[in-house]
């Protein structure tokens, strides 16, 4: 789950972060009534959305006094953002952050997050802030260090500390303050659970202040029923539709740009079929596990799900019955798509629990549906379908 950067900066002065002020605003109306609370005569402007790159799409602006603050608050208040992480749809800006500005003499990078290979906790800073940390690793890996700490109560030791900001080269004080800031990343992801924190970038002022000057967090999803004040911060605005009604029946969805349409039970069989078929050249219209022990009415909120894409120009199912029955997943099928009326190439691939019982099942539907013996057939059979 991802929230907004107003939202991680205040998760970070909870934690003694170093983070400047900035106030919130759901309506132009709000910023005479809010805007005593900073103590600036300039201020940043910054629309909250999902994605990075907003100051190129015009969604981050400096600004000198308050009447431009309020001209130009009221011209990004419901403009639609592209970003290279938008998609060319973009995301209408709902909600404006407005913070006192900060004269930058340094920029740098910094961010923490579960590293899930090593079962540690990744440290990785650079001098290279304010850029994509992609881009700086492709093109200048030297300049970024990784430090990776083992899970601990009591935090990253003082050594570890040293190795994760000494690329920063600070005076005594500013690391005093770094050391703070890096103790506080690791407690949000361990008393949080947090799986990434991104300080991009983290300043140090001309009056030599370290400062937090952008900041996202995402969070683990299977663990947000143990975080009910971060399942507050989610903002359904900026999620799509489809993965919203997804997690109404506890679907591991994610939409993504092809044609065909995938229902497969267990990430890793999801993942290999998504493979096959962009093998046999095409490309997949989303991740969609439906889980080992789906009801019919799971696997048919399934199969709505995928048809809701208009994108989608068939689907294919694989299954592999171990708890997941294949009769059950059989039956959800039919009747959502007798429900639909379906109208694009249904290939579907059963095999284990009751996989006769649920091919008898396809079978009497009366249903225009090609039946697969495997996986490699079923991706082949789809693709020529769609073509």
């Amino acid at each position: 789950m991802n929230i907004h950067e107003h939202q991680a900066k205040e998760i970070l002065r909870e934690f003694g972060a170093p983070v400047s002020k900035g106030i919130v605003v759901f309506k132009i109306e709000e910023i005479s009534k809010k805007i005593s609370e900073l103590n600036s005569k300039e201020f940043v402007l910054k629309a909250q959305i999902h994605a990075g790159g907003r100051g190129k799409a015009g969604g981050v602006k400096l600004i000198k006094n308050i009447s431009d603050l309020e001209r130009e608050a009221g011209k990004m208040m419901g403009k639609t953002l592209i970003t290279h992480q938008t998609g060319p749809e973009g995301k209408e800006v709902k909600r404006l952050y407005i913070e006192e500005a900060s004269d930058i003499a340094k920029e740098f990078y910094l961010s923490c997050l579960v590293d899930r290979e090593t079962a540690k906790i990744a440290f990785i800073s650079s001098t290279e802030g304010g850029m994509d940390i992609e881009k700086v690793a492709s093109e200048n890996p030297e300049k970024i260090i990784t430090k990776k700490i083992d899970f601990k109560k009591e935090g990253p030791s003082e050594d570890e500390i040293k190795d994760i900001i000494s690329v920063f080269k600070l005076s005594d004080e500013q690391k005093v303050t770094a050391s703070k800031l890096v103790k506080s990343l690791y407690n949000i992801i361990i008393n949080k659970d947090a799986s990434l924190i991104e300080i991009n970038p983290l300043i140090i002022t001309k009056s030599n202040k370290l400062i937090c000057l952008d900041a996202k967090m995402n969070f683990d999803d299977n663990a947000i029923f143990r975080r009910p004040e971060i399942l507050k911060l989610r903002d359904l605005n900026e999620e799509d539709p489809a993965e919203i009604e997804a997690s109404k029946y506890d679907l591991a969805y994610i939409k993504l740009n092809g044609s065909i349409g995938c229902m497969v039970n267990g990430a890793g069989l999801a993942m290999a079929t998504m493979d096959i078929i962009k093998l046999y050249g095409e490309e997949p219209a989303n991740f969609l596990d439906v889980g080992g022990g789906a009801s019919k009415e799971k696997v048919a909120a399934a199969f709505k799900l995928i048809l809701s894409d208009k994108n989608v120009k068939g689907i294919l199912i694989n299954i592999f019955g171990g708890i997941m029955r294949c009769d059950v997943l059989a039956q959800g099928v039919v009747d959502a798509a007798k429900e639909t009326n379906l109208s694009v190439p249904l290939v579907v691939r059963l095999a284990g629990t009751n996989f006769k019982e649920g091919k008898e099942i396809l079978e009497k539907s009366k249903l225009t549906i090609l039946s697969a013996i495997d996986l490699n057939d079923a991706a082949k059979k789809i693709v020529e379908a769609i073509k």
